[in-house]
């Protein structure tokens, strides 16, 4: 076991509050880390700290070699994060995952069931004090703001999820087609959202897919747009219905390329390469390749390619399509 404790940074207390975290902990044999950040204030401050916040503990758990990171949402962070996301559109009802798979490791949410008053009951009972953040009263977050108000929803149930998800599995198994070179041709006219956003996050390479707002918008009648970081516009010569491609100005810069070395959270490079090379976009260096299994400009321009110091260019690059799974959708079940 290994508990991470992060330091925010934020206030001038923060970092003693976390060594003092650190010796409770001690106190009863648990071995721990604090994991300072270097967040500044500022507009979209929770969404930053947030990413930052599961980068880090993500990074310091595969680093001490654990696979499970166990976080400690309870039942009310549930209720409104159901609550955040009902306003900005119908869907995400089942709020935060009970588990989900973040890159080398496999999140754990133990307590989605369990209330904010039996966690402080149960650490009074074993007299285990704790540190109040005095940000959770701050009503300059939204969170805050639905707290304090009692507007929380509870997560709905799972059957709205199984039928919507059926109906998405059962449209994509007929009307899609995903391609080893990161693309899909849908041979549809419309498509139901669920399934529209199941593509363009698979394309995109994105953990989560577009707003539904935008998504429900497109999904009534497919049209050339540019959503999620992937242009969707007439499948042209690759078939009937449309074409959804990587846009090639969203993707990643460059990475080092090593061995498993993954680029753009779309492609994973599967062979030992020469020292010194990286491996990225082909972008306009498209133009100095052969034809390359009939595909248009738009699709090699995002894929990935291999460059060296040099100028060198080695393309196509020894790497394979693997997009990101998405995020479990139910939560434990208490």
């Amino acid at each position: 076991m290994l508990a991470l404790i992060v330091d925010h940074g934020l206030r001038p207390e923060a970092g003693r509050e976390a060594r003092l975290t650190a010796g409770r902990l001690a106190e009863r044999g648990i071995p721990s880390r604090i994991l300072p950040l270097a967040l500044s204030p500022g507009s979209g401050l929770q969404h930053r700290a947030r990413q930052a916040r599961q980068t880090a503990l993500g990074q310091a758990a595969a680093a001490a070699g654990f696979l499970y990171l166990a976080l400690g949402h309870h039942s009310a962070d549930q209720e409104e994060t159901v609550a955040m996301r009902a306003r900005r559109g119908p869907g995400g009802g089942e709020g935060m995952p009970g588990w989900a798979a973040r890159g080398e490791v496999v999140l754990l949410r133990p307590l989605l069931g369990v209330a904010p008053a039996a966690l402080r009951g149960y650490l009074l009972n074993r007299g285990m004090r704790w540190v109040e953040d005095p940000s959770n009263q701050s009503r300059a977050f939204e969170r805050v703001r639905i707290r304090q108000d009692g507007k929380g929803l509870p997560p709905a149930g799972p059957a709205a999820r199984q039928e919507q998800e059926e109906e998405a599995a059962s449209f994509l198994a007929a009307r899609a087609q995903l391609f080893p070179e990161g693309y899909a041709v849908l041979d549809a006219e419309s498509a139901p959202p669920p399934a529209l956003a199941a593509v363009i996050r698979t394309i995109g390479g994105g953990l989560y897919p577009p707003r539904r707002a935008a998504v429900r918008h497109l999904a009534g009648g497919l049209r050339p747009a540019t959503l999620g970081g992937v242009r969707i516009l007439p499948a042209g010569r690759l078939g009937p219905g449309w074409l959804l491609a990587r846009e090639p100005a969203a993707c990643a810069p460059p990475v080092e390329a090593a061995c498993h070395a993954r680029w753009d959270d779309r492609f994973t490079l599967v062979e030992e390469v020469p020292e010194g090379l990286s491996l990225g976009a082909l972008g306009d260096d498209s133009a100095r390749v052969p034809p390359f299994n009939g595909l248009p400009r738009l699709i090699l321009r995002a894929l990935p390619a291999l460059r060296g110091e040099g100028g060198g260019l080695r393309f196509p690059a020894p790497a394979r399509f693997e997009p990101r799974l998405p995020a479990a959708p139910r939560p434990f079940q208490p």
